[in-house]
């Protein structure tokens, strides 16, 4: 392959071709990058105009498992429906490109990006909007502006732009960014959590640290968000805005040469009926101020409609879509112009202003843990649900040597009627796996499940604006109600922006009507120090850092307020205790762990059968994990443990063949009894050893709890063979 360009960007080499296939698309563009090789198409249907205020444009991102060297899973041995993961980068890409095309733009378009050979530490996600913005600005498509991305990680507490995949798994932040030069476009971010170990001098008096230098440390081993703080982030912002002007100016200047020559095609005309409009607010200011009441309490209201008809029965000769025009746009002004001059919102409330919550927690009897948890008009049912690690989802990533194991999931459905829509229930749509996603990132940074997994499914009941932030409050309240340790409290708010020239407002916690009619949608989680996920579409050109500084910490005056909300819950949380599963980790000395195993397996053997639990143990460093159906099971198996750790020790007696001891018969079966010797240790009386005389059922003579003088017969191994002394 003949490669056109070849740029050094940011941490990685870029080789584009152009023209040498796919020829017959509208624009198409060959990355090579290491050993990663993407095609990126597009294509327009140039025969059609979609009517409605809306870009037809559809993005499919798709991975090829040739590209790693892999046959397909599964009976068909072929790529079938998409993974997650191409899903979220096929809305990633879809976001970034979106606010180029111009308005009017009506033609069906069709972005297709191809992963055709992949390399283990490429960035498919940046690589991927990359090959898309070549195939989009040199298509004959009038698109002139390029759009990148830029990846942020923090290895080792430094900065590092465009990282590897392998960088990437050390970091603690994973920040998303795509832009124009002069433009930012879209933030995806998220902390990543990980293990603290601080080691403090702490022995007791009765131990010698100079024998064990060990002996005179204390390792305390926490969990830690790393959320973000809102001026760091600003500053990591700052940095990356940088990156994406280089690297678009460099894109802009190589592609330049490689430009189709543009074709002509027609836009759609965004005609507004000036005197509908004056018509409008001559004569229905009321009507419209209405239906803004009415659009405050519903996402979806006919309230607009029901105005747009009896307009129209009066003036039958009048253009429907002309009318509709006529109406949303008076409707906007109004809404925008109440933001801007009178800081108030259609709903009566305040800039700042957070919509009344309730939340009730444990409402489902059968369920491990649930949340209801309300904000307004938007209400989300989060159920959790403990399993284990065989109840991990199973996934592979297309550059994976094996399959892996997610322990932590979270699903968002949101079904028709939560906007009082008459539409069935079908299968996922890529906007329920975004948001449930962005919750995922938002809540796994405060958890270490250390082997269980947990499934949290968020129900949405009711909707008028951001449901995936009350997805996170009821995911976080769900994880307590499970009795599930966090590392913070973590809330999640949307915020909006009105903005007219210099004049703006910052909205927090928007409704659908203001996300409709708004500049920015903004969503922010994380606690009252830091931002542990983040998401950000720019609906105007651009938006200034300030104002992002401004916007953020109004955001995080709205999560402290709902975090105070959530802890007062809290203390109120009734445990499902019949149902909730349960789970103990604790260390002891390991030189006991043969003492809880006991010989054979017969003491742990005894112990999970009579608390109905499940033991690990780690041999190594004394770590045990008790896990039951219920706290009481689980409890009482810990105290028997911490019994057997805290007992007197025994000191061990070196036995004989010949020796006399006094033990105590401990369990009788039918071959004969075993007794336990004064050190603890276990040996065998066969039926054969008991007497002189011939005994027929050893409960004729003996009965747990006896103390009989025992004679050692031999050693086999490990056990000792005995007979009842005469």
């Amino acid at each position: 392959m003949k490669y056109d360009v070849t740029l050094e960007l940011e941490n990685r080499v870029e080789e584009y071709s152009f023209g040498a296939v796919a020829k017959q698309a509208n624009g198409s563009a060959w990355l090579k990058s290491g050993k990663t090789v993407i095609l990126a198409t597009v294509v327009i249907d140039e025969t059609e105009v979609v009517e409605d205020d809306f870009l037809p444009l559809t993005v499919q991102y798709i991975e090829k498992t040739y590209a790693a060297g892999k046959i397909p899973g599964g009976f068909f041995k072929r790529e079938t429906k998409p993974s997650d993961f191409e899903t979220l980068t096929s809305r990633i890409v879809d976001r970034s490109l979106r606010p180029l095309f111009p308005k009017g733009f009506g033609h069906p378009t069709q972005i297709t990006i191809m992963v055709f050979s992949a390399d283990a530490d490429s960035d498919m996600q940046v690589l991927a909007l990359n090959a898309a913005s070549a195939a989009l600005f040199t298509s004959d498509i009038d698109i002139n502006r390029s759009v990148s991305a830029v990846r942020a990680a923090k290895v080792d507490g430094e900065l590092v732009l465009n990282p590897t995949l392998s960088q990437l798994k050390d970091s603690t932040l994973d920040l998303y960014l795509s832009g124009t030069k002069e433009e930012l476009l879209m933030i995806e971010m998220r902390s990543i959590g990980s293990e603290k170990v601080e080691v403090e001098e702490g022995f007791e008096p009765m131990l010698d640290p100079m024998m064990d230098p060990s002996l005179g440390t204390i390792v305390i081993d926490t969990h830690v968000s790393n959320a973000v703080a809102e001026d760091e982030l600003i500053e990591i912002l700052d940095k990356t805005q940088q990156v994406l002007y280089t690297s678009n100016a460099a894109y802009e200047e190589a592609f330049k040469a490689h430009q189709k020559e543009i074709k002509p095609l027609e836009l759609k005309a965004h005609h507004l009926d000036e005197a509908m409009v004056k018509y409008v607010r001559e004569n229905h200011m009321q009507d419209i101020a209405n239906a803004m009441n009415q659009m405050a309490k519903s996402e979806r209201s006919t309230a607009l409609r029901t105005l747009r008809k009896e307009i129209l029965a009066k003036h039958e000769d009048w253009n429907e879509l002309d009318l509709k025009n006529a109406i949303e746009t008076v409707k906007k002004e109004q809404v925008r112009s109440q933001i801007l001059n009178e800081r108030v919102r259609a709903d009566g409330r305040a800039l700042t202003e957070v919509r009344p919550i309730s939340i009730e927690t444990n409402i489902l009897p059968s369920a491990h843990s649930s949340c209801l948890f309300t904000r307004g008009q938007t209400q989300a049912l989060v159920v959790l649900t403990l399993g284990g690690p065989k109840d991990a989802q199973m996934f592979e990533a297309l550059t994976d040597d094996g399959t892996q194991n997610e322990n932590f999931m979270v699903h968002y459905n949101f079904p028709g009627f939560s906007v009082g829509e008459a539409s069935p229930i079908m299968g996922t749509k890529r906007r329920e796996l975004g948001h449930g996603n962005l919750a995922k990132r938002a809540l796994e940074p405060i958890i270490n499940l250390d082997g269980q997994t947990v499934r949290l499914v968020s129900e949405i009941l009711e909707s008028n604006g951001s449901s995936s932030m009350a997805t996170v409050c009821g995911g976080y309240m769900a994880l307590r109600a499970a009795d599930i340790e966090t590392s913070d409290t973590v809330a999640g708010i949307a915020m909006g922006m009105v903005s007219e020239g210099d004049k703006y407002a910052i909205l927090t916690d928007i409704m659908g009507l203001e996300d409709h009619d708004g500049d920015m949608d903004f969503k922010v989680t994380g606690s009252k120090d830091g931002i542990t996920a983040m998401q950000m579409d720019i609906k105007l050109g651009g938006i200034s850092l300030d104002v992002l500084k401004e916007a953020l910490y109004q955001a995080k005056e709205g999560r402290s307020h709902i975090i105070d909300i959530m802890l007062e819950a809290e203390e109120n949380i009734e445990f499902n205790d019949g149902v909730l599963p349960s789970t103990e980790h604790f260390h002891i000395d390991p030189s006991f762990i043969g003492e809880i195993i006991g010989q054979a397996g017969k003491t742990i053997r005894e112990i999970i059968e009579k608390f109905e639990v499940a033991i690990d143990i780690d041999k190594k460093d004394g770590k045990v994990k008790i896990t039951g159906k219920n706290k009481e099971g689980v409890q009482g198996a810990k105290e028997h443990i911490h019994s057997i750790v805290n007992a007197p020790k025994k000191e061990k007696i070196k036995y004989e063949v010949g020796g006399i001891y006094e033990g105590t018969v401990k369990r009788i079966v039918d071959f004969g009894a075993f007794v336990e010797l004064p050190d603890g240790t276990d040996g065998l009386v066969h039926i054969s050893k008991i007497s002189k005389e011939r005994v027929n059922n050893v409960h004729d003579v003996l009965s747990e709890g006896d103390k009989v003088k025992v004679e050692i017969l031999e050693f086999k191994g490990n056990k000792i063979s005995l007979a009842i002394a005469q």
